[in-house]
């Protein structure tokens, strides 16, 4: 297949990680950071992919392919992450690209927009979803602090699930904002999953000022909400 050609309207790229060993579970990886985001949770750690203002210079598509091509052969996949890749229309040309240089693909997305990953499920140009699940559905506009479709969230939900791809569903936990007692309506949510990660959240740079001083849960009670995800799906893990 011909490379495409991606210009950086169509797929702004902020960073690259040459090498990930947890990423992508199971694989050597390289990670890809997409600029921008359609949400604003206070407790994001990369405020530099997410707000305009302190956005990045943006690596050059073909500079990613070019690196790519002298990996070929000692990394397995690369890692897709942001912001939020699936704003950008050129993710899939990028996703074919990679499929057709030999690369396993892992997507982290917030499941906002269930068309194109219906896509790239029907093209089977991705390998692995990991999706996060911001809380129960009726908190998703508060956590993400914008306007959320949770119809879309529910249909990609079911869609990454039913399709019987590799994924993890995950939730960055921040005490003030989900209760123990949500955690019910989150594994009927995402009800059938392979697998599903309780992320403790960790102190330090975010979004939002006001939440470097947030804390999480402590491990005994990381335990009961592990016991309790654990009805729902065949994997929990806390992270």
């Amino acid at each position: 297949m011909t490379r495409p050609s991606i210009n950086s309207r169509d797929l702004a790229i902020g960073g690259l990680q040459k090498l990930t060993l947890v990423d992508y579970p199971g694989h050597t990886a390289a990670t890809v950071f997409t600029m921008g985001c359609n949400m604003r949770c206070g407790y994001c750690h990369n405020p530099e992919l997410v707000l305009p203002e302190q956005f990045l210079d943006t690596i050059p598509v073909e500079d990613i392919f070019d690196w790519l091509e002298t990996r070929r052969g000692k990394l397995d996949g690369v890692c897709i992450t942001g912001g939020e890749p699936t704003m950008h229309s050129g993710l899939i040309d990028f996703c074919r690209g990679l499929k057709s240089m030999g690369f396993l693909v892992k997507l982290d997305s917030n499941g906002t927009h269930p068309d194109m990953l219906q896509t790239m499920l029907d093209e089977k140009i991705v390998d692995f979803i990991a999706m996060d699940i911001k809380g129960p559905l009726e908190h998703y506009s508060e956590i993400a602090a914008r306007p959320i479709d949770t119809a879309a969230i529910q249909r990609s939900v079911r869609m990454i699930i039913d399709s019987g791809i590799d994924h993890e569903f995950r939730t960055t936990i921040v005490r003030s904002q989900i209760g123990m007692e949500d955690f019910e309506l989150i594994g009927k949510l995402v009800e059938g999953s392979k697998r599903y990660a309780l992320q403790r959240f960790q102190p330090g740079k975010t979004l939002s000022p006001q939440f470097e001083r947030e804390t999480t849960y402590n491990d005994e009670e990381l335990q009961i909400l592990k016991a309790t995800m654990e009805r729902y799906v065949t994997q929990c893990v806390i992270h």
